[in-house]
């Protein structure tokens, strides 16, 4: 009998790891359901009906490797890079300029939380400093990497900003942080963070480490909100962004993390020589050209309006509480009430539930988050699935009340 056993020869942290989890591991899409659980764009891909013709078709016409894909794919996507850059080169903050040596890309933002990790803390002895309630992934990462957290919460709502003030006295007083990771906007706030509390936290006068903005949603934000441009005027910002959210391409996972030169031929030193693939290169490059920039414009349009619609239509219903977020995403944060009127977990999760498992609409619960007590996060889908999901909040909300 081998002598393997796995208790002992895993690592204790991965061994104690609780991953990170989505409301589709509780139910199962059976292709009815309206998800509206993750933030995705329910409109589609921001593809021009061209470049879809193009990608599905052979350069030669014989429907022979259209792509190229005997080959490995370009290790560096420089062309790529490029198009990201004048994406993001609007000089609203800067005058100076991005270029293709001061973007990462990765399989989606995930791969950039664990690079950075992986390049800036030595496990078992630095940490990362995050502000709950924040995306889980910075979390789970760190554990993957064995780094310990140090939590500062964000203020209360509905602003969720940053406390200053108590980050940088733990920036302070722990030389082992490395990383500060900050949401904008927030997940599952969709508060956009100050620019001048970033900008004073990055000018800590003493603190050795990196702020990393995680910009997933920044499409759904005012004009000109993205901050990536900065990464050239700070030796110590990373930006990351990601195709899955304003451009509809969760699917083939492509996030990108804006840094100054230095910092990102480390990321990129650090990576897997070919982890973006030939066809996720492909459609990434039709979806931030100016074709695909059209095609998300004109849904994001759509879902703005749905965003607004939402805003206007969920407090008429009863038992509907406060939006405790901001409105800078493609989702929103809205407290579920008892028949006290005040929030309820037990409400919010027993609504959540029956949602998805009777009325096939799948939502987040985030009743347990910092500051998130009896809340669901709700991402806008297209006008027919929020119709639906109005409909199908008001008659539940009655079901779980009346029986409460």
């Amino acid at each position: 009998m081998s002598p393997f056993n796995l208790e002992t020869c895993a690592r204790p942290n991965i061994l104690a790891l609780q991953p990170y989890r989505c409301a589709r591991d509780d139910y199962k899409d059976d292709g009815t359901n309206i998800l509206l659980d993750a933030n995705e764009n329910a409109y589609g891909p921001s593809l021009s009906a061209a470049a879809v013709s193009s990608v599905s078709q052979s350069k030669d016409g014989l429907g022979i490797d259209p792509l190229g894909l005997h080959r490995y794919p370009d290790p560096h996507q420089v062309d790529l890079k490029q198009l990201l850059c004048k994406l993001r080169n609007t000089h609203a903050h800067t005058e100076k300029t991005l270029t293709a040596e001061n973007l990462f890309v990765g399989v989606g933002s995930d791969e950039a939380i664990d690079a950075l990790l992986r390049c800036f803390c030595v496990p078992g002895k630095d940490r990362i400093l995050t502000c709950p309630p924040t995306y889980g992934m910075y979390a789970v990462s760190a554990q993957v990497n064995d780094v310990a957290i140090v939590k500062v919460p964000l203020l209360p709502a509905p602003t969720f900003g940053l406390d200053v003030p108590a980050i940088s006295a733990a920036l302070s007083s722990d030389s082992s942080i490395k990383l500060l990771y900050l949401c904008s906007p927030g997940n599952p706030t969709g508060s956009l963070l100050a620019k001048a509390d970033v900008v004073a936290l990055l000018n800590h006068p003493s603190w050795n480490g990196v702020i990393v903005l995680d910009e997933a949603y920044i499409d759904f934000a005012p004009e000109d909100a993205s901050l990536a441009e900065l990464v050239t005027e700070f030796p110590n910002l990373v930006v990351m962004q990601t195709l899955s959210k304003a451009f509809g391409m969760a699917g083939i996972r492509l996030g990108a993390a804006f840094a100054p030169a230095p910092i990102a031929s480390l990321l990129n030193s650090l990576k897997a020589p070919y982890n973006i693939s030939s066809p996720t290169s492909a459609l990434a490059s039709s979806a931030v050209s100016t074709e695909g920039l059209a095609v998300m414009h004109a849904n994001l349009s759509k879902i703005l309006t749905q965003r607004d619609r939402i805003i206007s239509e969920l407090p008429s219903i009863p038992g509907v509480g406060r939006l405790r977020g901001g409105t800078a995403s493609n989702f929103l944060l809205y407290e579920m009430l008892n028949a006290q009127g005040q929030p309820d977990n037990a409400i919010a999760l027993a609504v959540y539930e029956k949602l998805a498992e009777t009325k096939g609409v799948v939502v987040r619960f985030r009743g347990k988050e910092h500051g998130c007590l009896g809340c669901l996060r709700i991402t806008v889908g297209t006008e027919e699935e929020v119709t639906r999901f109005l409909e199908a909040l008001k008659n539940t909300l009655a079901e779980v009340r009346g029986s409460s």
